[in-house]
């Protein structure tokens, strides 16, 4: 991908620089994971907090490990697929907040999924998750020139929920899990945006801010 800046502050309120795969936020750089990462990323998702919504065999160290080859070897792919970027603070470009990415190597063309998963320490930093999430889509909807971005998620997990209503997405099917998740009485949900729904929010959050400075 060539190095370009897009500037989008005065619809979005903060400018995103693609570049190498970085994508510029105002706290944060999304940026493709190198083997320094790998420490950092394997501590948080040993965490307990982090692996409650994981069933049982995915929630081992031998997984994380496999996860975060792949999310290397997805760095090196051409053409490319599947984005899974770290999430640091620009003032700390080495302190991992978390992780998030859209992956389209099992969807059709034109649709991608989105996830985002935040250390547990900054769970509480819902600004954050908007932040990225919005930078994500405006990744895929103006770089991939994608039409659809879809998510799943398990229906206890409220903070993956309040995001995507706050995307303006919709719940397009919820789905009997595994047993595991059956047992709590959990979910799969699934949603999705499409580029006209994102440009509708987009919208309505520019008129909301003007609506506040007049």
């Amino acid at each position: 991908m060539p190095n370009r800046s897009l500037d989008d502050g005065s619809l979005h309120g903060f400018k995103i620089r693609f570049a190498d795969m970085e994508i510029v936020t105002k706290r944060f750089l999304l940026r493709d994971f190198v083997e320094l990462d790998r420490p950092s990323f394997l501590n948080y998702q040993a965490d307990p907090r982090s692996q409650a919504f994981y069933e049982p065999s995915d929630a081992t160290a031998e997984q994380a490990t496999r996860l975060f080859d792949t999310f290397l070897s997805w760095a090196a792919d051409r053409p490319r697929t599947n984005y899974q970027l770290a999430i640091v603070q620009q003032q700390e470009p080495k302190a991992l907040v978390g992780c998030c990415g859209l992956r389209g190597a099992q969807y059709p063309a034109g649709e991608m999924e989105l996830g985002i998963e935040l250390v547990p320490n900054y769970w509480g930093r819902y600004a954050y998750a908007i932040e990225v999430g919005r930078a994500l889509l405006n990744f895929g909807f103006q770089e991939l020139k994608l039409d659809v971005i879809s998510g799943s998620t398990i229906s206890a997990n409220k903070r993956i929920a309040r995001l995507a209503e706050w995307m303006g997405a919709e719940v397009v099917a919820v789905r009997s899990g595994s047993p595991w998740m059956s047992e709590r009485g959990w979910n799969e949900v699934d949603w999705r945006i499409t580029k006209k729904q994102w440009n509708y929010r987009i919208a309505q959050l520019y008129k909301k801010r003007s609506a506040a400075g007049s």
